[in-house]
């Protein structure tokens, strides 16, 4: 249903486009899609891309979500995973992802595990990956498929104001999205290498959907 619903809204707040390399839908099944987080808004407008490629995953995203009302019982019902960071549940949402991997579903996290802290609207490379996706997909032997979108920030972004005032106007402004999903690709044994070369394909795939926007692009510390 999540899916859906962001399929149907995001048209009316921007002009989404899509591209993938070749093998992108054949590998979804039982992959971990990755993708760069830069705003409240990029989950829905990666949602509604991966659905038009057949692709309805189970996103894992910060456990919060579940106390809002209806939101929190649309993600329950259709088995979308709570991440709880910072606390001794932290390593559950991990578990219940290879559950659904080992089930035939695919499985979105963002590697970087939050938003970055800055206030404009431009593009920026993402920022260091945390280790759990590198020892998800070696606990499970899962291919992981890099997705990368810009745009999202022109949508929301900056102060919780420049943020409501961003959605408000933008069925006017009619921001451009753009997502690339990229090549699958098996990651290396080792954490800190798998963790690395799953940063350089995703910042890859960004770079992509940036340059599709014609979007100047900066790189990260």
């Amino acid at each position: 249903m999540l899916s859906r619903i962001a399929a149907a809204l995001v048209p009316a707040f921007g002009r989404l486009t899509v591209t993938a390399d070749p093998g992108v839908r054949s590998a979804a099944p039982g992959a971990i899609l990755v993708a760069n987080h830069t705003s409240l808004a990029d989950p829905a407008v990666v949602v509604a891309a991966l659905r038009r490629h057949g692709i309805e995953p189970v996103i894992l995203a910060t456990g919060g979500l579940w106390r809002v009302p209806l939101l929190g019982s649309a993600l329950r019902r259709e088995g979308h995973i709570a991440v709880h960071r910072g606390t001794a549940r932290a390593a559950d949402s991990l578990d219940a992802a290879a559950v659904a991997l080992a089930s035939g579903r695919s499985v979105l996290l963002y590697g970087e595990g939050g938003l970055p802290v800055r206030r404009d609207a431009g593009e920026t490379a993402p920022g260091p990956f945390r280790s759990g996706l590198a020892r998800l997909a070696a606990a499970t032997g899962a291919p992981v498929v890099p997705v990368g979108q810009a745009g999202a920030r022109r949508l929301c972004s900056g102060s919780g104001a420049k943020q409501l005032a961003g959605v408000v106007t933008a069925p006017l402004r009619r921001p451009c999205f753009h997502v690339h999903i990229g090549s699958p690709l098996h990651l290396p044994d080792r954490v800190p290498e798998a963790t690395d070369r799953a940063r350089q394909a995703v910042t890859a795939a960004w770079r992509t959907a940036a340059s599709a926007l014609g979007e100047a692009v900066r790189e990260s510390a």
